[in-house]
């Protein structure tokens, strides 16, 4: 009975219908009772204070004044027609303005002059105003369906409007259902959980949430929502690893042999960081314990994650067992494919490639070796996961850029060998701490925190169109020296939505700057043929042309030790994470490297904030933590499962330190009840049961 109550179809509450009901679904996704009750306000007006005129500094925020209407008119012809009413108090006056309801509030005034104005003050034509302001006559202000001083206002939509689906019918909604539902409204936490952190019940903070008696209640409900939120989160990935931990097993990997050992002596090309080291000793010894490994392994651009995962492909050779990397595109999964061959060139191992664009014949006879154990490391692009790939002993799955593959995708891969494999997947996109506590939570993490030695830290500069000039110069400086150049650009075409400098005009403009034969220019986007593209990274890479303008697609995977100058045209169209992966693409070499954010002559205040954040600084993780400020978590990320980071009023920016104390709550009741069998947990493991039912879990990979 209770959860048929909450989950009733929202139709049938008082005050909505099928017509309101099919808004509500349309534009909120509300369908049930319980979606509704779930629906906070985005703010509160606090109705408790009068104001005086005079008290106005800026714009934005709701107030309200006592006064009376010396005087009002209307004005103006039919479409243009408005009512404008002077309404003063002791401190001054201001203006109110209605377009809509004219008659009903002339009729108003004839009758009363003396109210409380509610509203939100602009400034138009150096005079403050009120548009549509809410007039309130004191006597019965007490008779008003919101009672209470803090007044909720929730989001809607401009269709939702027209609906009448204000914010103002959102809240009447809410005091039509809270008084039904209340009552079955279950407990989530235990006793001891609640008393513990002086918790609001589950039912006070609901009601609270929505109509708060004053602040300090308003913060206790915020605080136990968002302790919710958070809470069953980090226990949901934790019970999950647990169960991993517990019930999967993976291949033994113990052995440390002479595919390690002898490329490690003879073959390594230059010597590993504290950090790879450090790193590869915890990938050793995960996959040492017998159980399934699922690693995240984070690496700033350049920071050498490719070696260690190959070290890691070692271990498991060394364990007769095979290993694949898969990586987005063709073209990262090639520059992984050339590199790694070239590391083994002098190793009696086999290492294969497969992508979609793989022939028949070849494809046909790379299967055959595949399946009967003849090829050890096979790499290549969501190729892989194909139902026809069939591996001999597939022990190690290394994913690169894995937050570009969907999660059925890589869950395939997992499921490839009836002893499943170990997983370790990469990113060059540093992930804040709270979001990888977060949206990693179930997932074991490693980090490569220094760089090569030798590097030199790349120089970002900012510059307007109008100094394009003098970044033409340097360009033909660099070049002069022998060094090369890439250029990326946001689009391919022109384009009539976008005022922006777009590849194919980027060329004819090089083309005059830099003209043939003292300058060759390369060319590569995303609509090439994957030949074509090949034929022109080559070039760019053997250093038959000195220019390589691009779209993205070089964002990962193009490795030119040459190449020290990254030009960024309208740098300000790109997020940080973005820019950032690019200026990796150049200072992997030994000389001084170069990133210049070109941008138009006019920028908003948060393009501003990003390019200035490039300017000053080549930490990847300080870039992502500032990425997540300005720019939140849904974004930085794909979504990696869905509802993961669905909070309804938990943010990872600034409940950073709730993020970590929900983190060790469930860390700890997990240690102490791992099944959440105990008496007092139930009420835990009741609403954890139901969370993982909805939540699909495909094969507990990444």
């Amino acid at each position: 009975m209770q959860v048929n109550l909450l989950m009733a179809p929202i139709e049938f509450l008082k005050g909505v219908g099928p017509k309101r009901a099919a808004v509500l679904k349309k534009e909120f996704s509300i369908e049930t009772y319980d979606d509704l009750l779930h629906y906070y306000p985005y703010r509160y007006v606090d109705k408790s204070k009068i104001y005086q005129i005079k008290e106005i500094q800026t714009e934005g925020a709701y107030m309200q004044f006592y006064g009376r209407v010396v005087r009002y008119e209307v004005v103006g012809q039919q479409r243009a027609k408005r009512l404008v009413a002077l309404f003063e108090d002791k401190s001054g006056v201001i203006e109110l303005v209605w377009f809509n309801g004219i008659r009903w509030i002339e009729q108003l005034l004839a009758e009363k002059r003396e109210f409380i104005v509610f509203g939100r003050p602009t400034l138009f034509n150096h005079k403050w105003n009120i548009t549509h302001p809410e007039l309130i006559d004191p006597k019965t202000q007490s008779e008003s369906p919101f009672p209470l001083k803090f007044y909720p206002l929730y989001n809607s939509s401009d269709k939702a409007k027209k609906s009448g689906m204000d914010s103002k019918a959102i809240a009447k909604l809410q005091l039509q259902l809270i008084p039904q539902v209340v009552d079955v409204v279950q407990e989530t936490l235990s006793q001891e959980m609640l008393q513990k952190n002086n918790f609001l019940t589950m039912k006070q903070a609901l009601v609270t949430i929505h109509f708060p008696e004053n602040p300090e209640m308003l913060n206790r409900a915020l605080l136990r929502l968002k302790f919710d939120e958070l809470f069953f989160t980090q226990l949901r990935l934790l019970k999950l690893k647990l169960v991993t931990t517990q019930r999967v097993k993976g291949h033994l990997i113990s052995k440390v042999g002479d595919y390690f050992n002898t490329f490690y002596h003879n073959y390594l090309p230059f010597e590993l960081t504290n950090a790879q080291k450090r790193v590869i000793k915890e990938i050793r010894a995960d996959m040492g314990s017998g159980r399934q490994m699922n690693r995240l392994l984070q690496g700033d651009v350049g920071s050498g994650k490719t070696i260690t995962a190959l070290f890691v492909m070692l271990l498991a050779l060394d364990n007769d067992l095979q290993t694949c990397l898969m990586a987005p595109t063709e073209i990262l999964a090639l520059q992984h494919y050339e590199s790694i061959r070239k590391f083994l060139k002098d190793m009696p191992l086999t290492v294969e490639f497969l992508s979609g664009s793989t022939r028949i014949t070849k494809r046909r006879v790379l299967l055959e070796k595949l399946k009967n154990g003849e090829i050890d490391i096979l790499i290549g692009t969501h190729a892989l996961i194909e139902d026809e790939v069939v591996f001999n002993n597939l022990g190690l799955v290394v994913i690169d850029e894995q937050h570009r593959f969907g999660v059925e995708q890589r869950a395939k891969l997992w499921r490839k060998n009836s002893i499943p494999p170990h997983i370790l997947v990469m990113t060059a996109t540093p992930i804040p701490r709270t979001l990888a506590m977060t949206l990693y939570g179930d997932l074991d993490i490693s980090v490569i925190n220094a760089l090569p030695k030798g590097r030199k830290p790349i120089i970002t500069r900012h510059f307007y169109d109008r100094d394009r000039l003098r970044v033409l110069d340097f360009m033909r400086n660099q070049i002069a020296e022998g060094r090369q150049v890439f250029v990326v650009y946001p689009l391919i075409k022109e384009s009539e939505k976008m005022d922006l400098l777009d590849l194919m005009a980027g060329y004819d403009a090089m083309a005059l700057e830099f003209p043939l034969p003292e300058y060759a220019i390369s060319m590569v986007h995303g609509k090439m043929k994957v030949d074509e593209k090949e034929y022109e990274m080559q070039r760019f890479v053997k250093g038959e042309t000195c220019i390589m303008l691009s779209t993205t697609v070089i964002e990962v995977g193009i490795d030119v030790p040459n190449a020290t100058v990254m030009l960024i045209e309208s740098a300000e169209r790109f997020g940080l994470s973005q820019l950032h992966q690019l200026r990796g693409r150049v200072g992997r070499g030994g000389e001084q490297s170069y990133c210049i954010l070109m941008s138009g002559n006019k920028l908003t205040t948060e393009s501003k904030q990003r390019l200035s954040a490039m300017v000053n600084t080549n930490d990847g993780f300080e870039i992502a933590n500032i990425d997540l400020r300005l720019r939140g978590p849904g974004d930085i990320q794909g979504t990696r499962q869905s509802g993961m980071l669905d909070f309804k009023i938990a943010d990872l920016v600034k409940d950073e330190k709730l993020v970590s104390y929900t983190r060790r709550l469930a860390q700890e009741l997990l240690q102490t009840d791992p099944e959440l069998s105990q008496p007092q947990n139930l009420p835990i493991k009741k609403f954890l049961d139901q969370m993982l039912k909805e939540y699909v879990y495909y094969g507990m990979i990444s």
